[in-house]
């Protein structure tokens, strides 16, 4: 017993993970010990503010699912879209269960063969082909809406780059864009710091694309060297690839750039009205999407 008192009290000093461990020792054991349990926890009183501040921190994170819309080297396309859903790591379960609620009304049986894509839905291809176009798109308008409904702004918010790529010929258009984002949510989570002493991290999860390993090696040069803005400070790991079909976050995110790239390269905002007051906002100014 002498050891796990020991243990206790050189845990609950030293991390705030030791919380949990406590809750999960029996009853009996505890008090076996509490003769020493009430030394270690005048002791713990000391540092309870550093350990509770690191409670708080081990549990805060922002989950940011990528993806993009349009393709940087066709000539053919005039604009390049990349799209961000930020959302706090506890609320992407809610999420998901909205969006496979959208998905079971085409595949009761099994909504997750159907992926929420924003190019076949509204043309009717692959998977959609088969289903009225008025579903299919108040399929899309339903799932970006998760954005208005959601009562707690805090915990999902929208990034976005817009760029007409004939301005940047010649332009590491991929750089820019991801730049662009990684700077915004640096404010982001420094504004969050700022006003709510609210310190968090993110981790961005992209849809696997052509652009996986110059994202990657942008990734690792802005922690380490910085770019234009200044070094990313945020992130708790470079980006993560995903099979988009495995994460309806990953489609939610596909919709967005979809809508976003309809209103700009096609000047059809009937998509992107549904979120144009989603992107990060502080007072009346949108930092939230960048249109060049």
């Amino acid at each position: 017993m002498k050891c796990f008192q020991m243990h206790l009290c050189q845990n609950l000093c030293g991390n705030a993970e030791s919380l949990t461990m406590l809750l999960l020792r029996s009853s009996d054991e505890i008090a076996a010990s509490s003769g020493t349990l009430s030394d270690c926890l005048t002791r713990f009183s000391a540092t309870s503010k550093k350990a509770a501040k690191a409670a708080v921190l081990f549990k805060l994170m922002h989950l940011l699912y990528a993806d993009e819309s349009g393709t940087i080297s066709d000539p053919t396309q005039g604009h390049f879209v990349l799209a961000r859903v930020a959302v706090f790591e506890r609320t992407t379960h809610w999420i998901e269960a909205r969006l496979n609620k959208i998905a079971a009304r085409f595949s009761p049986d099994n909504p997750y063969l159907l992926e929420l894509h924003g190019s076949p839905m509204r043309s009717g291809s692959t998977a959609w082909r088969h289903i009225p176009t008025s579903e299919r798109r108040q399929a899309m308008i339903d799932a970006l809406r998760i954005f208005v409904c959601n009562k707690h702004f805090r915990d999902a918010r929208l990034f976005a780059v817009v760029l007409e790529k004939c301005r940047y010929s010649g332009q590491d258009i991929a750089q820019i864009v991801f730049e662009q984002l990684s700077s915004r949510f640096d404010h982001f989570i420094a504004r969050l710091f700022r006003e709510k002493n609210d310190k968090q991290r993110g981790m961005v999860l992209f849809d696997n694309s052509s652009t996986e390993a110059r994202i990657q090696t942008l990734a690792r040069e802005f922690k380490n060297s910085g770019h234009s803005f200044g070094v990313t400070r945020s992130f708790a790991e470079v980006a993560v690839f995903l099979d988009s079909r495995a994460s309806r976050l990953i489609q939610l995110a596909d919709l967005v750039a979809f809508a976003i790239l309809r209103k700009f390269g096609f000047d059809d905002e009937l998509y992107c009205n549904v979120i144009r007051d989603c992107f990060d906002t502080e007072g009346s100014v949108q930092h939230g999407l960048y249109v060049r």
